[in-house]
């Protein structure tokens, strides 16, 4: 029996510890990648086209919005984010699954483009330790957190869209849930693409 991959995507409020707990199941699973997103910001320092984003003219960008090349974009901060749909494609054919950390809306277009991708949302226990969390970090400011509290509400009104819910309470625990739920979703009859059995 052979496997499509999946494309597993992972959203959160800020602060509920997305990044971390993406980045840390890619490292543990060989299958597994990481969507890399396409942008018109320049390169900071270290960053690396076709590792950490592509980064393209804003001319190439329109282009690809233009002939249906991206899955879901935005504008953020003047800049230009998206997720190229080619790479998904490819992943998804070589049995790949690819794990995407994009925001709600994000989420609910890659759902509308690629019907089998499963949506998993993370949240801290709960809004107070969200606080905390955000708090903790120290690098934003007052309006800032308050801000991003607010969209974190916008965002668990989602929830109920979602199909699996995680509370990242502990790292390994909740790496596990998210690891369980995707080998249940390659067990699904309609995600293998061979069902002939040897006699």
């Amino acid at each position: 029996m052979k496997n499509k991959g999946l494309l597993i995507v992972i959203s959160a409020p800020s602060g509920a510890g997305k990044s971390t707990l993406c980045d840390t199941i890619i490292a543990r699973n060989r299958n597994f990648r990481r969507s890399i997103s396409c942008t018109t910001r320049p390169p900071r320092p270290g960053e690396k086209n076709g590792r950490d984003y592509y980064f393209l003219s804003k001319q190439k960008f329109q282009s690809l919005i233009r002939s249906g090349g991206l899955v879901e974009w935005a504008v953020v901060h003047g800049n230009y984010y998206g997720t190229p749909k080619a790479p998904l494609k490819k992943n998804i054919a070589l049995g790949r699954d690819v794990i995407l950390n994009i925001d709600v809306q994000g989420g609910f277009s890659v759902k509308k483009h690629f019907n089998n991708s499963v949506l998993i949302f993370v949240m801290a226990p709960s809004f107070k330790d969200l606080e905390k969390r955000l708090k903790g970090r120290g690098q934003d400011s007052e309006e800032v957190i308050r801000r991003r509290l607010l969209n974190a509400k916008n965002e668990i009104a989602c929830l109920k869209k979602y199909e699996y819910l995680v509370i990242n309470d502990k790292l390994n625990r909740a790496a596990l849930e998210i690891e369980a739920i995707i080998l249940a979703e390659h067990r699904r009859v309609r995600n293998i693409s061979n069902t002939s059995f040897k006699k």
